[in-house]
């Protein structure tokens, strides 16, 4: 059998805040495999369940909810233990009741919290790249690494909601004056906002953002939001 490259374990120490391991009980710990998601926005699945929900007491507990197909991200089973749970992964569990999203809250870029079961189908997806391809069709990318082929007019930072595992666009949520935005990532992640102006990006510096959270505005790139809805957030991620 051929062997994967890459490392499959992590130094506790370097391990992101957000994955919540104790850093003192062993020296390694599980890492995340190349994947959807970026290494350091993302949590190993083993990790998600045995320290973040503390559903399982061990990794050897982890294995058998894993390797048994009771874990489903996004609608689909995942079998392994490096698989990365980013910004905006649904997570079910086998003889669960508990559904879970993953956002940014309180500071940490990722943090499960629990939706309705009508919410599970549900997503919000950034994009991040729009491609022309053979016969003049459009390529979508999204943050988590998905991609769809569409004539959805859409531009790069607007979200879309889509329904998964199917990935059909059910909704454009426009980059624009007035829509709320989730920021992702910072000192500020887990804070909505609404968008005062955008000021487009040039050479040296990149395209930014005013917003008006609460009682102060801030001016931050525009890639560390993503917009959310209108008025209300169209998905629960609280």
């Amino acid at each position: 059998m051929v062997s994967i490259s890459g490392s499959k374990k992590l130094k506790r120490q370097m391990a992101p805040q957000f994955w919540g391991i104790n850093r003192k009980s062993k020296r390694f710990v599980i890492t995340v495999k190349p994947g959807p998601h970026r290494k350091q926005a993302s949590i190993p699945t083993a990790v998600f369940l045995r320290d973040t929900l503390k559903i399982v007491t061990s990794l050897r507990e982890a294995k058998t909810a894993i390797y048994g197909g009771r874990v489903k991200i996004d609608g689909v089973v995942r079998k392994s233990l490096h698989t990365g749970i980013g910004l905006m992964d649904v997570v079910e569990l086998q003889d669960v009741s508990d559904i879970y999203r993953l956002v940014p809250t309180d500071g940490k870029i990722l943090k499960p919290v629990k939706i309705n079961e009508s919410e599970k189908a549900k997503k919000i997806v950034r994009v991040t790249s729009k491609t022309t391809i053979k016969d003049g069709k459009t390529q979508i990318g999204f943050h988590d690494g998905r991609s769809v082929i569409s004539d959805t007019q859409v531009n790069v930072g607007d979200s879309c909601l889509i329904q998964i595992p199917e990935q059909k666009i059910l909704e454009v949520i426009k980059l624009e004056k007035d829509s709320h935005v989730l920021v992702t990532r910072g000192v500020n992640a887990g804070q909505i906002g609404k968008i005062e102006t955008i000021e487009e990006g040039s050479f040296i510096l990149p395209k930014r953002i005013l917003l008006a959270l609460e009682e102060r505005k801030i001016e931050i790139p525009a890639d560390v939001v993503m917009v959310i809805g209108k008025g209300e957030p169209v998905i629960q991620i609280k």
